[in-house]
Formats: structure tokens, C-alpha cells, sequence
């Protein structure tokens, strides 16, 4: 079943409430997917730095002087904000390659979250409110981001597994429903170089689009391929640097809402996700058309 929301800031003055507005919709979705949850924040890029953020089943001991090590394998200074059982990786754009080669011999266990100019995400197994106490997501600020609350049908019940699932730099995707044709397009992918963290369905999706940017596309035709592509029943919400875009399959049997105002374009899995947002009550209220592909950049 799943709940899904998602948040783009027209208004900068709404920018400290991102986290806020965003940890409030996504509690709202709870019983559509008790399993596991995750958020994905776009904080804006620092000049020449990049972040990558982990997670650890065991941070006390994987997180102690991880910034020291890095900072001695890449020769450039590093800066670690822990987060629970992630944290963020602050390193020049420059070093991203030479630090995540590095972290995956000094730190092996440690999984990679996201990685790019501004996205961070977290994720862990629990309840929406429990995961957004943890993480602290309320206080975060940003210009977008996107939510899953998730109930698990087909893999199983780990961090890993949970949404969102980032498969290239300021990329991921949440999803509602259940693709039938994932294992074969796993294979290909495998083929064009793209790898694989999980057996679940919605990473091969995130993989899918990550490939066709990779390949020259913008995201409207690369959802608009994925529509060809894809089978299964799915609604898509995806996020990139600059915005992010929502698409249903052709028979549209998920639920989703859309409404938009001056201040903000919002989505959620139900109408009740939105109805405290501000200004909602003048929105323009509407369900995405089936195969239709939507998204807002700045």
C-alpha cells in the first residue's frame, strides 16, 4: 500500500519549514506503511563541497574518527555531522569519487545513503514519528524533499529496503505499487554498469532513471520512457537537484493528490496529508492524470 508525500518551495520564506511540513504530511500517511520510513531533504549546495550520507547498525563504532580517517585517505579536510545511525560526509566536490572509494575499504559496512550537492536522506525501520524523532527532521530546512512510509510486499524489512532510494548524485525515487518486469531489467542494467544494494523492486525503478539522465536524458522523457518500460502498477515520485517530477502507470490504480499554491507545489498519497499545509484552502487541488508526467524545477 505505501504513503508517499512530497514538498517543492516556491517561497524561500517557507524554507525553514520544510522539514516540518514534511515530517507532519508523511505521520499522516502512517497507516499505509508501518514498516519502515525515509525523507529526503534538498538543503542546497555549499560552494565546491559535497555530502554523502551513511548509515551504520553500529554508529558509535563505525562513526569514531571516520572524519580523521577520510581526511587522512584523501588528503583534503572532512567534516561529519552524526545523525542516530547516519551521518552526513561534508568533502570537497572534488573528492567525492576518492572519498567514497576510500570509506568503502575503510568502513565496509557502512551504506551509502546519497551522495551529491545538496540531497541527504534518511531511512530506518520503524514508524514515520519514530523515524522523524530520531533523525530530528523537523528542525531541517530545505527547498524540497520527499517522504515514504512503507509496507513491505515483496523484500524485506531493513534499513535497505526502505525509501527513498537514491542510485545516482541528487537522485531518488519513492514508490507506490509493484513492478512485475524488475528482474530483467536488473540484468540490463547490471549490463550498462549500474549496481545494486537490494532486491527491491523500487531501486531498480530509482536505477532505470538514473541511467536514462546518465544517457542525456532530461527527467520529463526519462519518466516518460519509463512509461514503456516499466510494468507493473507504480506511482513515482522523484526527486533531483532542482525539483522533482510524479508519475502514475497507465491504469492509475494508487491514489495520489496534487495541489499547488503561490508558495509551494505538494503532493501526497491521500488529500488528508495535505490539509495542513499552509494556504491549502486556496490551492488548486487535483489527482495526477494516468501517464502523465509531471514535475517542477527551479
Amino acid at each position: 500500500m505505501c504513503g508517499i508525500v512530497g514538498l517543492f518551495l516556491k517561497d524561500p520564506k517557507l524554507e525553514p519549514r520544510l522539514g516540518e511540513m514534511l515530517t507532519d504530511m508523511l505521520i499522516t500517511m502512517t497507516d499505509r506503511g508501518p514498516d519502515s520510513a525515509g525523507i529526503a531533504i534538498y538543503s542546497g549546495a555549499k560552494d565546491g563541497l559535497g555530502k554523502i550520507t551513511v548509515q551504520s547498525a553500529q554508529p558509535e563504532r563505525d562513526f569514531k574518527t571516520l572524519d580523521a580517517d577520510l581526511h587522512a585517505a584523501i588528503g583534503q579536510p572532512v567534516a561529519l555531522l552524526v545523525k542516530s545511525t547516519h551521518a552526513v560526509i561534508e568533502v570537497p566536490m572534488a573528492q567525492m569519487d576518492a572519498a567514497r572509494t576510500a570509506l568503502a575499504h575503510l568502513r565496509p559496512e557502512v551504506k551509502v545513503m546519497s551522495a551529491g550537492d545538496s540531497i541527504e536522506i534518511f531511512k530506518e525501520v520503524g514508524l514515520p514519528k519514530d523515524v522523524a524523532r530520531r533523525f530530528d527532521v523537523a528542525k531541517m530546512t530545505g527547498t524540497h524533499g520527499i517522504g515514504h512510509t512503507r509496507m513491505a510486499t515483496e523484500s524485506a524489512v531493513t534499513t535497505m529496503g526502505a525509501h527513498p532510494f537514491s542510485t545516482g548524485p541528487d537522485q531518488c525515487l519513492v514508490h507506490n505499487g509493484s513492478l512485475s518486469n524488475h528482474n530483467g531489467l536488473r540484468r540490463e542494467l547490471i549490463r550498462k554498469g549500474m549496481t545494486f544494494e537490494t532486491q527491491n523492486d523500487t531501486e531498480v525503478a530509482a536505477a532505470y532513471v538514473s541511467q536514462k539522465l546518465k544517457e542525456g536524458e532530461d527527467l520529463g522523457s526519462a519518466l516518460e520512457a519509463g512509461l514503456d518500460d516499466l510494468d507493473g502498477f507504480f506511482t513515482f515520485v522523484v526527486g533531483t537537484k532542482n525539483g522533482f517530477g510524479v508519475v502514475r502507470d497507465p491504469i492509475a490504480c494508487k491514489p495520489a493528490v496534487m495541489a499547488e499554491t503561490d508558495a509551494y507545489v505538494a503532493f501526497g498519497s491521500e488529500y488528508r496529508a495535505l490539509v495542513n499545509l499552509p494556504g491549502i484552502e486556496e490551492a488548486r487541488v487535483w489527482e495526477p492524470e494516468p501517464a502523465t508526467v509531471y514535475f517542477w524545477e527551479r
